[in-house]
């Protein structure tokens, strides 16, 4: 009976997270599926493309990761100023957003350009870096488009609205699929790119995602009414800021988390290129699994936040012990499949027999590190519903930079262990940060309970 009564507690919290995480995790597949399609047929070039994409993308990705993070900030902001049906605040939000994003992307453009001079002095064999280079500028051009797109997309999910960035990202997929073939391949009239079409097929469809978002705004009675409290007047540096208070710290904590893949990815090349090649097989695949943990955590975050703006501090716990539960669920499932099948998921990649060989290897320390990687994921969606993210600058920097690179590099190279190394740092790095970020909510959850000042208001420790 006990255990019924348990179930039926849980339920709708599942299906409140899940409602919200499906359209979420569809659209952030969709992100990975234009690396994926790069890389799939990249690889029928041979191993030198492949190597080239990675390293081009694991430059790239830093950045396009920063600016997603500033981003974020938008979602929390914008949901508890929705529970509290604020539409002014609101609106003003998104036209701030607009303004700043737009600009961040710009700079991210510039700083993107000069770096590619640099991709030389990286470490890198010449042929590598000579096929990444035209590959990189055209990602480098997408992240304007892509920045304005977020804009529209945070704002959507904060207020609860996950299906419209879905639908947005799969047609732009489809968009880039079938521009890889073109320009990859140089079909149908189009000339043969190889390494560097897969860039620009990307740019194309990024291009393509902030039109489709404006134009479903302007279609939409239910969101276009935001764009008539736009104003002269709430464009302030005041409302900037307060962006970017809670933005700055949440695109740090992506960086560093995505910086510990990036550079390990680096560190990767300076093994060989086959062992990079495997690597970015095993990072495809691995990111796959990984956005059903992100769509999560961003359904907690939506969930939290609008729990947060209520003052509603058990539907905060609920939320968030809820989407733990399902995250260390799928967490199960994909650690079995990556492990069962470590050798037959690199065949779809690719025939080369080295390739799949160090792959299946590495496939092993990727699913030991699901359980780890689902909960720190989590409660950072949990943390930054609660906009209690300045820690989490901090916790990721111990974390990421000086626990699991250095531990990664230690094994892979001075314990000679090789590329399984790299992914023993991975595992330690994401183990810690777990750690870390559950020890915060904890202290957030005594301060805020009965027993423990239960009367305070619902902000984070000083």
């Amino acid at each position: 009976m006990n255990r019924t009564a348990s179930l039926r507690k849980w339920i709708p919290q599942y299906k409140a997270n899940l409602a919200l995480a499906g359209p979420v995790v569809l659209s952030q597949i969709g992100q990975v599926i234009v690396q994926l399609s790069d890389n799939l047929m990249v690889a029928r070039l041979g191993a030198l493309p492949l190597a080239a994409v990675s390293f081009g993308g694991a430059v790239f990705t830093i950045f396009l990761f920063w600016g997603t993070g500033l981003s974020l900030g938008l979602t929390p902001l914008t949901g508890e100023a929705y529970a509290q049906r604020k539409i002014r605040t609101t609106a003003g939000l998104l036209q701030n957003a607009l303004v700043l994003y737009s600009l961040v992307g710009l700079l991210l453009f510039g700083v993107l350009w000069m770096l590619g001079d640099l991709l030389e002095y990286m470490g890198q064999s010449p042929e590598v870096v000579r096929l990444a280079v035209p590959y990189y500028r055209y990602l480098a051009w997408s992240i304007i488009p892509y920045m304005v797109y977020l804009s529209f997309k945070q704002f959507l999910e904060g207020v609860g609205n996950t299906r419209t960035g879905m639908a947005v990202v799969l047609i732009a997929n489809a968009i880039n699929i079938v521009f890889n073939y073109l320009l990859i391949f140089g079909k149908g009239g189009f000339p043969e790119l190889g390494a560097a079409g897969a860039g620009l097929s990307t740019l194309i469809s990024r291009i393509c995602m902030p039109l489709f978002m404006l134009a479903y705004f302007l279609w939409n009675q239910s969101v276009r009414r935001y764009f008539a409290f736009f104003s002269r007047t709430v464009q302030t540096w005041r409302n900037i800021r307060r962006l970017l208070s809670v933005g700055l710290p949440i695109s740090v904590q992506v960086v560093l988390e995505v910086m510990a893949f990036a550079l390990s990815s680096i560190m990767m090349g300076w093994i060989g290129p086959s062992e990079l090649a495997a690597h970015q097989i095993v990072l495809s695949v691995g990111t796959m699994a990984y956005m059903m943990q992100v769509g999560i955590s961003t359904a907690t975050t939506i969930l939290v936040s609008h729990a947060y703006g209520r003052k509603d501090r058990q539907g905060i716990r609920l939320a968030a012990a809820g989407s733990c539960h399902l995250g260390l669920a799928f967490a199960v499932v994909t650690m079995s499949c990556l492990i069962l099948f470590r050798y037959r998921i690199p065949m779809l990649f690719t025939d080369d027999a080295a390739v799949v060989a160090i792959a299946g290897q590495l496939f092993i320390f990727a699913g030991l590190y699901q359980l780890s990687d689902s909960l720190q994921i989590i409660l950072v969606g949990v943390l930054r519903g609660m906009q209690d993210v300045a820690v989490l600058m901090s916790y990721s920097f111990v974390s990421y930079l000086l626990i699991n690179l250095p531990v990664g590099y230690l094994c892979a190279f001075t314990l000679g262990i090789g590329p399984s190394g790299l992914w023993i740092g991975f595992i330690f790095g994401l183990s810690i940060a777990a750690w870390l970020y559950y020890r915060r909510y904890r202290k957030l959850s005594r301060r805020q309970s009965p027993g423990h000042g239960g009367d305070r208001p619902l902000t984070a420790p000083v």
